[in-house]
């Protein structure tokens, strides 16, 4: 690693951290209902949607209610996107014809669950209205739904003796308003300063320096420039830890990330808000060293996992350095393995890049994970396959973490002999069995699932490449619709039925068979009494609860899925050079 590359992941890393404190206490203020300094201007808008909606912001629901509030409206939101897709039209000016059935449920599902796989070019498949409308707005919507979980979740915790962890509706309006639009609006400005398109105009054409032919053998003398309204869409989809790419190639499009400070910040953009809402969880419970501890565990796995992808797509590939290729880096060259890499952008910031969208459920990415080296690209599957808790998506992520915080809190307990407790409330039977749903169904969805693809025609012809890097691509997809994550391995042709339909209701397991039992738990803890910490109490906010918190996020993930990356990742790393 270069002095450069060096310098541009501590910069990340420090100005992610600075801004979890302001950013973070910002956010207990919108969830707590205290005054904020968008009040006077977004105040006015709340109460008016209130009165739209027949909300009654003083009114808290119970957790089941709650539940069945979340269910009803992300319904909608997805049978509203799949009418979209089904219609194309207005506001296509490319006149692209309504997606296929089975594509249309697939990318519903996708950003109705906030995960935004995409088997489809957007550039060539969506028109700007299903752009805008459908997915723009599920972007907000998934990434505010995800958020007010969380809000929810640590109101259970907070609270004593009450049956009440919220207002659906109001979390869900907050969030959207005072959090989520204020950030996506200079973030979009920002960007397309920098480039991002933002126009409603038909594509144009330009012509080519020099003609060519295509596939079919015809002269080809011009290029079709694919615009949009791409700027808005990119902020939130970062932000939002969404992902869903305007183009295709995502954010390796020089029209939705042209420069590298539209680089830097939309790469920010991903941790911003997962990182600050530890420090909204600590200010909600009343104890912000709770949500240090939960940052500090989540950083610690975050910095050690990414050592592994630069160094080895520093090192570049051992196959053909034995042909006498020099990957060096020098003057002249980055070195090391580039393939699938914008050169502007180089080998540090597309691994971090890489690490940070997995880590994150975000999916979208700035170089082609499939084109990664076997070790390189097995750290964004296998950051997927830990649910997504180091930091993790907005909301999404940090409900996961404390679920893993009450196993940990829960086998330390036995491991001494005491009641386990987590913040004064005690850990047992049933919100054991709701975390246990929590960690085991996205595992069995990710494993079965794969299972199914490869042992039937209709998965294996899909794959393009054989062997292990194969197989490694249809575990990169359950892996990453199991866990609501959309980036993909990017071999494996994913357009059809078998595949829009596996995955979609994979992500349909994966984002609502998690949402319940979190609600379930929140729901249980909220009637709880509190219990002042005694001698044998495990402390959570110290250094020992943290690094046995990370010994089981990763004792976890280990055990899952060490045997199918052994089939996949471990193996191909094995056969180079042979």
């Amino acid at each position: 690693m270069t002095l450069s590359d060096l310098f541009q992941v501590l910069l990340y890393f420090g100005v992610m951290l600075a801004l979890v404190r302001p950013l973070g206490g910002f956010i207990a203020r919108v969830y707590q209902g205290e005054p904020t300094f968008l009040d006077p201007l977004l105040k006015p808008l709340e109460s008016l949607l209130y009165r739209i909606g027949g909300v009654r912001p003083a009114e808290e629901m119970g957790w089941k209610t709650h539940a069945l509030a979340l269910l009803l409206f992300n319904a909608f939101g997805i049978l509203t996107v799949y009418a979209i897709q089904r219609l194309q039209s207005p506001v296509n000016p490319q006149h692209l014809g309504p997606v296929s059935p089975d594509l249309a449920f697939n990318t519903a599902v996708s950003f109705g669950t906030n995960t935004n796989w995409q088997s489809y070019g957007g550039e060539s498949a969506m028109s700007y209205l299903a752009q805008m409308l459908a997915m723009t707005v599920q972007n907000f919507l998934s990434a505010a739904t995800g958020m007010a979980i969380l809000a929810a979740l640590a109101r259970g915790l907070a609270r004593s003796s009450r049956r009440t962890i919220g207002n659906f509706w109001v979390d869900m309006t907050r969030g959207t308003l005072y959090v989520l639009l204020p950030l996506a609006l200079i973030l979009a400005v920002v960007v397309a300063s920098q480039g991002v398109v933002q126009t409603f105009s038909a594509y144009p054409t330009a012509p080519l320096l020099q003609p060519t032919r295509d596939a079919d053998g015809k002269d080809v003398a011009e290029q079709t420039l694919a615009l949009g309204p791409a700027a808005s869409q990119v902020a939130i989809k970062q932000l939002g830890t969404n992902g869903g790419g305007f183009f295709g190639v995502n954010s390796s499009h020089p029209f939705e990330n042209p420069t590298p400070l539209s680089n830097f910040l939309e790469m920010l953009a991903i941790l911003l808000i997962p990182a600050a809402l530890c420090y909204t969880f600590g200010k909600m419970v009343g104890d912000t060293r709770q949500g240090w501890a939960l940052l500090a565990a989540m950083t610690i796995i975050f910095v050690a996992v990414l050592t592994v992808p630069l160094w080895s797509e520093q090192s570049g590939n051992p196959s053909l350095a034995a042909l006498g290729v020099d990957s060096a880096a020098s003057d002249l060259q980055a070195g090391g393995n580039m393939e699938g890499k914008e050169v502007r952008f180089g080998i540090a910031s597309s691994a971090l890049w890489a690490t940070a969208t997995t880590a994150a459920s975000n999916g979208s990415v700035n170089s082609m994970h499939d084109s990664y080296m076997p070790l390189g690209g097995m750290i964004p599957m296998w950051l997927i396959q830990l649910g997504e808790v180091v930091y993790g998506g907005v909301g999404s992520g940090l409900y996961g973490m404390l679920v893993f915080a009450i196993i940990a809190v829960f086998v330390a307990g036995l491991m001494v002999g005491r009641t386990p407790e987590y913040l004064g409330k005690k850990i047992e039977t049933f919100e054991m069995k709701m975390s246990a749903l929590v960690i085991l169904i996205p595992i069995m969805l990710v494993l079965v699932g794969t299972a199914v693809a490869v042992a039937t025609p209709a998965g294996k012809d899909a794959i393009a490449n054989p062997g292990p890097h194969g197989f490694s691509e249809v575990l990169y997809a359950f892996s990453s619709a199991g866990n609501n994550n959309g980036s993909a391995f990017a071999g494996l042709g994913a357009d059809n039925p078998f595949y829009n339909i596996s995955l979609g209701l994979a992500m349909l397991a994966g984002r609502y068979w998690v949402v319940i039992p979190v609600l379930a738990i929140a729901g249980s803890m909220v009637q709880k009494g509190k219990t002042p910490a005694g001698t044998g109490t495990l402390p959570t906010d110290s250094l020992l609860f943290i690094g046995w918190l990370i010994a089981v996020v990763l004792m976890v993930g280990a055990l899952s899925f060490l045997p199918a990356l052994a089939l996949g990742p471990v193996v191909e790393h094995l056969m180079l050079g042979q």
